[in-house]
């Protein structure tokens, strides 16, 4: 290979190649087995899990708190296995396998000559959605820079379909430009406020850090917000991709309403497929009790 990469990169594109290449049925078992294995052995995101799933589902019993803990990693080593084969698909297996099957909101917004950001929480098959909708249609896809042998794969695969990939910390001027020109946005909205601008607004009742960011470049851009939830299937099968009815009244002149109804299409999502949502994240490692973290 001439592309500059090292060693174990080169590994890790033939591995996750070879992967490709087995059957869907074989991926299902072996990502389960490799979930359930992780359930047993990775005791740090198991706590996290734990006590978010416990935020957020206190109505839920001890036992059935638990079953939701294991049916998560088992969720998270399915997605794993047929991320990788997705990444390496031939167009006409890709879309054959991810379908979106709710878009009516999308195609008005598209008709209707809008600028689109799709509001895209932290599922696990958030890199396969947003490589579905960028298949039709090139999108701006943010960020973190990724770290280890996997970072190249991520960038490459990521950009696929022509997509533009934009940093989370680049500046806000030429995103806005670049939504602006009708590329859409497939924005992650449940980050880690860190030093950011952020409010205190309500997740699962809960008062939650929360990135003011969406209403500000949606305001910017007069940009419609599509909530975008994607949904791996049941054992074998692939992933569905649902974009749901714009938010309203979106923006507003109240940073506070605007995340509040950002994080109640989250929580939207995330009760249509409880067992899919990132729970091994610190999405409360800012929220104080008695001045602790949930986590401690």
């Amino acid at each position: 290979m001439t592309d500059g990469s090292r060693p174990s990169e080169r590994v890790v594109d033939v591995l996750l190649r070879a992967l490709a290449a087995l059957p869907w049925s074989w991926l299902s078992v072996f990502g389960a087995g490799l979930g359930a294995l992780t359930y047993a052995v990775a005791v740090r995101p198991r706590h996290i899990a734990r006590v978010n799933i416990g935020l957020c589902f206190p109505e839920l019993s001890a036992r059935a708190r638990e079953r939701l803990v294991r049916r998560h990693f088992v969720a998270m080593g399915r997605n794993a296995f047929a991320t990788a084969r997705l990444w390496w698909a031939s167009d006409e297996e890709f879309r054959r396998r991810v379908r979106i099957v709710e878009r009516a909101s999308y195609d008005d917004a598209l008709a209707q000559g809008r600028n689109i950001i799709f509001l895209a929480p932290h599922f696990l098959g958030l890199e396969i959605g947003g490589l579905r909708v960028s298949s039709e249609r090139p999108c701006i896809s943010m960020y973190r820079a990724p770290t280890g042998v996997l970072a190249h794969v991520l960038l490459r695969r990521r950009s696929r379909f022509g997509g533009v990939l934009w940093r989370h910390d680049a500046p806000l001027r030429s995103l806005v430009r670049e939504v602006r020109n009708h590329k859409p946005f497939y924005y992650l909205p449940d980050l880690d406020p860190g030093g950011a601008q952020a409010v205190s607004a309500p997740f699962f009742g809960i008062p939650t850090p929360t990135l003011t960011a969406l209403a500000r470049i949606a305001r910017l851009a007069d940009a419609v917000v599509l909530p975008c939830y994607t949904r791996k299937l049941p054992g074998a099968g692939g992933f569905e991709v649902t974009i749901a009815p714009a938010l309203t009244p979106f923006p507003t002149d109240d940073a506070l309403a605007d995340a509040t109804r950002m994080n109640a299409a989250i929580e939207e999502g995330v009760r249509m497929m409880p067992d899919q949502y990132l729970w091994t994240y610190k999405r409360f490692k800012r929220v104080r009790r008695d001045g602790r973290s949930p986590y401690e």
